[in-house]
């Protein structure tokens, strides 16, 4: 139906009769000749309509935005003043002989080099309209050659590709599961998978010794800006191998990544364990284009009198995180108020602040120098790197508290300050503990209830605080964003009993929840370990995109609605009754 596309056309086709197919981006009437800008995958070219080609021209003046068309013509130079910079075919334009309306259009819910000016809920409601916009074609583009990069690294590191059910048992980790009712066994579900998790461990246990897989994964869990409830996910896993192994295969599939899509060189990624995070940057997901860092001052203010300071300085479950802001007299009263309403959000009762202005203690000033002795305020210029015009922040109160909202004015001020620079930063996340503490006093798994303790045996493991036992597990984390998590797996079933144990599940729950997985781990588990990748995650990192939603074809609000198709939808009272499920009434 054509010969060329309209953004391959340049002064190398001059004087070549040409025919291309596309989309009408724009219409313009100069005087009675007719401009058309034809839109499709690959650019924008013009085309020129005289009035004396009478059948171009009656259809030309009847065309409007997003009709369809078809364009015979000569492809001629254009005149030097008339030519377009921005565009790749701005020399060049196509004197049309022939034009053929393919098909027509609506007027178009907005104009598409007008988007950025559109709600996203109109984008979304319109997403087959907006998905023409060039930016959101090179998205999804990059996401595809992002996807083959992958894959063509783990083919040629002898991974097998293998595909794992969709359906399947409900294994809660950590998010709600969607459940799907089954019309063949009535009262029971099945569960789209979180991850593959179990399933691959189970390929590791068959003799597959290296699997991989571009994994469809569900979640029903409250969403932002970087989760979806179903999203893509890079899914490794190796047998015999180390923490070591799995990140060094890791780093080169991502580095090696990075340079061939976006000639970006990330270098050696570095590794940071996760106490040195927490206490350095109050988060696992440290942005290292980000100078500024926590110092811990906890020690200094114990002997004051001053209980905002002195109760978390004494507290083994509290902290106290100094954060030195360079140039901080650029930082106005007004705007540290409005950081102190901003770390209000996160849990914190206030925001301490004292301002450089000398080189020793009697050039501080700050409303809280009256509660501190002469001896603390030395021992703070002490420990800080500090120098005139910086100004210092506290963080004082529960340490899980703290490093929340410490960690977000680190990533505000690194925006607000441009001190955040330009590109990319990676690392390397380790040693994270094995469990948490819940609100309730319960334990939960940080990572999954499948990782390693460092521990090698349970006697080993008996001997410690739950709170005290480390993992092996890694993150791979990318101008403060996770991308990816791994670790090496338990490969043992009383380790993996254990674990249970911990986390207060009874010997029955492991059995409904995971004996299938218990059993198999008898027959012969060589160690494995393993890491997943967030591929819409580190899409949307790669093109600089705000949402994960703009490298998604068809993504769902933060509600977890498709506006587009309206899903979800309510079902035929018919449909309900093959399943066994009844209709409650509100």
């Amino acid at each position: 139906m054509r010969t060329h596309h309209c953004g391959k056309l340049n002064k190398d086709h001059l004087n070549n009769e040409v025919t291309i197919c596309g989309w009408i981006h724009r219409r313009r009437d100069h005087g009675g000749v007719i401009f058309l800008d034809v839109r499709d995958t690959t650019g924008i070219v013009q085309v020129v309509v005289n009035p004396e080609n009478d059948q171009a021209f009656k259809i030309a003046d009847e065309i409007r935005s997003e009709y369809v068309i078809k364009a015979t013509g000569l492809v001629e130079g254009r005149p030097d003043d008339s030519q377009n910079e921005q565009l790749t075919t701005g020399e060049i334009e196509i004197k049309s002989t022939s034009i053929e309306l393919l098909n027509t259009a609506e007027t178009p819910a907005f104009p598409l080099d007008q988007s950025s000016d559109v709600g996203e809920d109109v984008r979304l409601k319109n997403r087959t309209l907006d998905l023409r916009r060039p930016e959101m074609q090179n998205n999804l583009r990059l996401k595809s050659q992002l996807t083959k990069s992958i894959r063509d690294y783990l083919e040629n590191n002898n991974f097998v590709d293998i595909e794992t059910p969709i359906l399947t048992k409900a294994t809660p980790e950590g998010a709600r599961d969607y459940l799907v009712p089954s019309r063949t066994s009535p009262g029971n579900f099945f569960a789209l998978p979180q991850s593959p998790q179990l399933f691959k461990q189970m390929l590791m246990i068959s003799g597959f010794d290296r699997y991989y897989q571009i994994a469809r994964c569900f979640r029903d869990e409250d969403l932002r800006a970087d989760r979806q409830p179903e999203f893509s996910q890079i899914d490794i896993e190796a047998s015999f191998v180390s923490e070591e192994d799995v990140m060094n295969l890791a780093e080169e599939m991502i580095v090696s990544t990075f340079k061939k899509i976006l000639n970006v060189n990330l270098g050696s990624v570095p590794k940071i364990k996760w106490h040195l995070a927490m206490e350095k940057y109050g988060c696992d997901k440290p942005d290292l284009r980000n100078p500024l860092k926590l110092v811990e001052l906890s020690d200094i203010f114990k002997q004051e009198e001053f209980k905002v300071f002195s109760d978390p300085a004494n507290d083994d479950n509290s902290r106290i995180a100094a954060l030195v802001v360079p140039e901080g007299e650029k930082v106005g009263r007004g705007q540290i108020d409005r950081y102190t309403d901003f770390v209000k959000e996160f849990g914190a009762k206030g925001l301490a602040y004292i301002r450089v202005e000398g080189e020793d203690s009697s050039s501080l000033s700050s409303p809280i120098l009256k509660y501190l002795s002469e001896e603390c305020l030395k021992n703070i210029l002490k420990n800080l790197d500090v120098k005139k015009g910086d100004l210092i922040f506290f963080g004082a109160g529960k340490e899980k508290i703290v490093n929340d909202y410490m960690s977000r004015l680190i990533a505000r001020l690194g925006n607000d300050l441009a001190l955040t620079q330009e590109g990319y930063a990676a690392c390397w996340v380790t040693d994270f503990p094995m469990f948490e503490e819940a609100s309730d006093g319960s334990l939960t798994s940080l990572h999954h209830p499948f990782t390693s303790p460092v521990e090698s045996n349970v006697e080993e493991l008996d001997k410690l605080k739950p709170l005290d036992i480390n993992s092996k597990a890694y993150d791979m984390v990318i101008n403060g964003t996770e991308i990816g998590g791994g670790s090496i797996r338990i490969h043992r079933k009383d380790m993996q009993e254990k674990v249970f144990d911990l986390l207060g599940l009874s010997h029955e729950e492991a059995q409904q929840k995971f004996g299938f997985f218990l059993k198999t781990l008898t027959s012969g588990c060589p160690p494995h370990g393993g890491i997943a990748f967030g591929l819409d995650r580190l899409a949307m990192l790669m093109v600089g995109a705000e949402s994960i939603r703009d490298v998604i074809a068809f993504p769902k609000t933060q509600s977890a609605v498709c506006l587009l198709t309206e899903a979800p939808s309510s079902v035929r009272d018919e449909s309900l009754e093959e399943l066994h499920i009844s209709r409650k009434e509100d």
